[in-house]
């Protein structure tokens, strides 16, 4: 149980799969209780937590947040419950392991070359500094706007010790477009393949149960299930009649969606921590409603 001493351990039912680490099963991840687990502050003494709050980012590199989150047990049982977002920073370990290169060759190789996405990396050259944005966060209490991340001692002026997949990309709205529009096209961009028709068809489909979602609330609303890497829409919602929308709104501020059936791709881009405001409400409705047949 979460709030048990961590020695008091059931074995794990079956091993952790690929496809436990894609769809967030993997049995690890941000549980939302009012108060820490053991597990949590166990985690945080090994200074493993990711990017976003809080930072600063874990200073290990994979190898060694790999020993020392391995020390660690699992929350719940493989396959039982969608966790976020672990299993991803496990994933892009596997991805570097089993290409034999480092994530962010692997990344630049597989997707930001062919995309001709010049703009995205895990940091930011210095040459190109004075386009970095200042990230800000909203206070709870107050509501004003407090310093999060600052060009001068930003966290992405330098490569991470740990190139995180479970984020730490920093993007422009172009790049981000072009990846979101490869995604609209099934996996092709311009004239040349990225990922197959299928892979994409698997990513947009929802693999979660209705008994895999206990730990899901803060992050997937009701009409949101997961896919591979992406949040699906699974029903209708306040913003779009049809389901099958595919995308993700990150912790700091951005907001993707690609939606096949109206032939759209959406990005907001804030540098506000957790969209205060719900102004990613307004520009999603927004969008939808400029739609004119």
């Amino acid at each position: 149980r979460l709030d048990g001493p961590l020695d008091d351990t059931v074995p794990a039912v079956r091993p952790i799969t690929v496809r436990d680490l894609l769809t967030l099963r993997v049995g690890f991840g941000f549980t939302m209780e009012s108060d820490s687990t053991p597990v949590e502050e166990a985690e945080r003494d090994l200074q493993l937590m990711s990017l976003g709050p809080p930072k600063p980012a874990t200073p290990h590199n994979p190898d060694e947040w790999l020993r020392r989150f391995a020390t660690l047990p699992l929350m719940c049982q493989p396959g039982a419950q969608w966790m976020y977002p672990t299993g991803f920073s496990l994933l892009g370990i596997l991805v570097a392991r089993a290409a034999g290169q480092p994530l962010e060759t692997f990344l630049y190789e597989r997707l930001f070359e062919p995309l001709d996405m010049k703009d995205t990396s895990f940091s930011v050259p210095s040459p190109m500094l004075d386009r970095l944005a200042t990230a800000y966060a909203a206070d709870f209490g107050t509501g004003k706007l407090e310093l999060y991340d600052g060009v001068e001692d930003s966290q992405w002026r330098l490569p991470p010790a740990f190139p995180d997949a479970a984020g730490g990309l920093v993007s422009t709205i172009d790049d981000y477009l072009t990846f979101g529009t490869m995604l609209l096209n099934q996996g092709r961009h311009e004239n040349r393949r990225i990922l197959s028709r299928t892979s994409v068809e698997t990513m947009a489909t929802n693999h979660l149960k209705p008994e895999q979602r206990a730990y899901s609330e803060w992050f997937l609303e009701e009409n949101r299930g997961w896919g591979l890497g992406v949040s699906v829409i699974t029903e209708r919602d306040g913003v779009a009649s049809v389901p099958g929308r595919f995308g993700w709104d990150g912790g700091l501020g951005t907001s993707w969606y690609t939606d096949p059936s109206e032939g759209l791709v959406g990005i907001l881009m804030t540098q506000v921590l957790g969209f205060p405001s719900r102004i990613d409400l307004d520009f999603w409705t927004s969008a939808y409603q400029a739609i004119d047949d």
